[in-house]
């Protein structure tokens, strides 16, 4: 053979050697990618498209429980009765839970034009629940304080007051930013998230540890989680978000559980005192 033709021949062995070598790597290193992605994707397309619905039926499961444990006693059954704002205060966000699940269903569903149709109505929901809001935690002040002579109840002002700061400025965030999903529903999110320590604080432990804002907290934190498998980032808002509403949160509770001279005189010039 000449050469040139054995030349040829030792480049083509060799080159055929390497090339087989080279598939077999990339398929050995191929079979765990593979399977990485096969497991990722599912679970990738499940959050993208189902964890709003999800996590709305999750906090309709967490109001039931948590009122359930107390609502007889407190509201259906009370002795002395409660102030009838009360039940007008129930009702509207009560209505507030189906009516996130309705919008998240919507969506699901792609029902967008039925979606910003009922957006209007919880836009005014929205309003009536902040006034509510405010409304029933002086209410239920005065009332604990001249009915059942417990002491001291003024100061719990501050976790109220704290819900219906953050759930107010996230639904006019939200009506602000409608024509920009990816604010709006985060936005919607938070605010729903934020309202779930009523539910929560429910139970004792949750209660007398000040674990209800963690709580919700966490259920924020799924958004981020939700964010980082779905889009590989978490979205800005949360990162803008999360930790000033963390600073009131702690704000609030410190008001609440320390009531220091300052929130004293506020609570008393609100209530009259």
């Amino acid at each position: 053979m000449a050469p040139d033709a054995l030349a040829e021949d030792f480049k083509w062995r060799c080159a055929s050697r390497g090339g087989s070598s080279v598939a077999t790597g990339n398929a050995v290193l191929a079979a765990p990618i593979d399977k990485q992605a096969s497991t990722t994707k599912p679970l990738k397309t499940l959050l993208g498209q189902y964890f709003y619905l999800c996590m709305s039926v999750v906090m309709a499961v967490l109001v039931v429980w948590g009122f359930s444990r107390t609502v007889g006693a407190n509201l259906i059954h009370a002795n002395p009765p409660r102030p009838w704002l009360l039940w007008v205060h129930g009702a509207a966000f009560s209505a507030w839970v189906v009516f996130f699940i309705a919008q998240s269903a919507l969506v699901r569903v792609r029902q967008v034009s039925v979606h910003r149709f009922l957006g209007w109505f919880g836009a005014g929901l929205a309003t009536l629940m902040v006034g509510l809001g405010f409304m029933i935690a002086v209410v239920m002040a005065r009332f604990d304080g001249e009915v059942l002579h417990q002491s001291g109840v003024e100061a719990f002002m501050s976790i109220p007051f704290c819900d219906m700061i953050v759930f107010g400025l996230c639904i006019a965030l939200a009506i602000y930013w409608r024509k920009r999903p990816e604010y709006h529903r985060r936005l919607l999110f938070i605010a729903s998230c934020h309202l779930m320590d009523a539910a929560v604080g429910r139970f004792d432990f949750v209660f007398n540890h000040n674990l209800f804002y963690p709580a919700l907290d966490f259920l924020i934190v799924l958004g981020m989680v939700r964010d980082r498998v779905v889009d590989g980032r978490v979205h800005k808002l949360y990162l803008s978000a999360l930790p000033p509403m963390i600073v009131l949160q702690s704000l609030a509770v410190y008001a609440w559980r320390v009531n220091p001279v300052w929130w004293q005189r506020i609570t008393h010039a609100i209530l009259a005192l």
